[in-house]
């Protein structure tokens, strides 16, 4: 694989006043007839009411690269209030930077945020990281708070003009990834960019300019500093992008692969019984995840492959490297033991570190720990009727044939794709009990009742004993 690093000078971070260089009609090729007709009525509605609306992120630089975006996502001056009272139909969301989700029918969701300022939390205040930020600001500060400069580009439908306040289209225009500003103290201040500009690279086969790419490898540690929740949400992003293997390479390379999976920090280059290594293993299994994944997406098969899933597959490798059970013939007691054990070091070494829920994790422990039943049955030429019977079988056996698919060639059948399993339902915390009648399934609580003190529909309730006096 060609380096992920492009030499090139660092370029300076770009005052936060600076004029934006400006692309006209015809110096771009983006027009308004190429936009998502939704996120142009939230353009154009945000405009009506006097506020400025922005196309911005991923949709500018797909548009731009002749991609179809997969999301439409707008900024404005609105704040998320005013937001709200343009767009009915809506909900705020997000505890660190606030924005408003716009929803329309068939599901489609288009995502409003206000513009962010520049302030001591992200370029020149302590070393804190993901400090609590929702101020508001202009489309030069909001542009320079921006992760990437592919990314910081801003469309405007008025003038069909794009601004670019950080150099993001002459990047655009060499492939490049580069980070915002400082990159060590952008890093620093989330360590999550780390993972975006891979993630970005793999996916539109850009390289990452040498600054950034030595920054995430001088602070691929940090990565551990973030919420697990957090990081278990991109690591799942990455998982269904179809280019699994290239962010793989990009990623054990500049070592976060061994930050955000830590199991494979000391044995990524270990083989098994003088197998392949759990490296060459896992190169493997993601080519046949991104090929099966594509191939989903492509024939709009209705379900993509469920996180525990394609959590498990990862894991595999690790699994085989501990316990090298693939090769053991495990039966009874032992094949308990070796569930109870997987299990352990799972909670211990995985679960913890990415927040798995418990569901997730028993999911994980029954697809790997069914593997050495199905090889041991595979050349008798039909499943024993006790599998088939188990609660698991449909799940372990479309993980057993990718398997297959990553040590010996064997392509993964059509059939078992179109019964792709269903994702593990997370546990919900339950609610604490108010001593309150349940109301019935499907009903959200009784029509005509409040628990607002001034009873129902505003009218006072009438006190006892007044009311025991009317009766009479």
């Amino acid at each position: 694989m060609s380096s992920p690093r492009k030499k090139s000078k660092q370029k300076e971070e770009t005052p936060s006043l600076a004029p934006p260089r400006i692309l006209l009609p015809g110096e771009h090729p983006i027009t308004t007839g190429m936009i998502d007709a939704d996120a142009l009525l939230v353009l154009r509605k945000l405009h009506e009411a006097g506020f400025a609306g922005y196309l911005v992120g991923g949709g500018v630089r797909d548009l731009y690269l002749g991609k179809t975006p997969k999301d439409f996502d707008i900024s404005t001056n609105a704040h998320p209030g005013q937001i709200r009272k343009i767009f009915r139909n809506s909900m705020t969301i997000g505890r660190r930077f606030r924005l408003v989700q716009v929803f329309f029918r068939n599901g489609k969701t288009i995502e409003v945020s206000t513009l962010r300022s520049l302030d001591e939390h992200d370029l020149e205040g302590p070393e804190t990281v993901l400090a609590p930020n929702n101020t508001f600001g202009t489309v030069e500060e909001d542009a320079q708070r921006r992760d990437l400069t592919i990314n910081s580009l801003f469309y405007e439908i008025e003038g069909n003009t794009i601004l670019d306040y950080v150099g993001g289209i002459d990047d655009l225009n060499h492939a490049i990834v580069r980070i915002v500003g400082d990159p060590d103290k952008r890093i620093s201040r989330d360590p999550v960019r780390m993972l975006r500009a891979i993630r970005h690279a793999a996916r539109i086969n850009f390289t990452i300019e040498e600054q950034s790419w030595q920054a995430i490898c001088r602070h691929h540690h940090e990565l551990a500093l973030c919420p697990p929740s957090r990081l278990r949400d991109e690591l799942y992003k990455d998982l269904h992008s179809g280019s699994l293997l290239k962010w793989f390479h990009l990623a054990a390379e500049s070592g976060l692969f061994g930050t955000i999976l830590a199991p494979y920090k000391e044995i990524l280059a270990q083989g098994c019984d003088s197998g392949p290594s759990c490296k060459e293993q896992l190169i493997k299994l993601f080519t046949v995840i991104d090929r099966v994944t594509t191939k989903m997406t492509e024939e709009q098969i209705g379900q993509k492959l469920p996180n525990e899933f394609l959590l498990a597959l990862v894991l595999l490798p690790w699994v085989n490297t501990r316990f090298n059970f693939i090769r053991e013939e495990l039966k009874g007691s032992a094949a308990y033991q070796l569930s109870k054990q997987l299990r352990d070091s799972l909670d211990l070494e995985v679960g913890t570190q990415l927040n798995l829920p418990r569901a997730t994790r028993q999911e994980i422990v029954s697809l790997i720990g069914s593997l050495p039943i199905f090889l041991q049955h595979q050349e008798k030429g039909s499943w024993p009727q006790w599998l088939t019977r188990k609660s698991y079988f449909k799940n372990s056996l479309l993980f057993y044939h990718f398997y297959l698919d990553s040590v010996g060639g064997v392509p993964v059948p059509d059939n078992l794709l179109d019964g792709v399993p269903r994702p593990v339902q997370v546990e919900r915390p339950r609610p604490v009990s108010s001593g309150k009648r349940p109301s019935r399934p499907g009903i959200a609580g009784p029509t005509f009742s409040s628990d607002a003190p001034g009873g129902i529909f505003g009218f006072k309730k009438m006190p006892p004993a007044k009311a025991n006096s009317n009766k009479s």
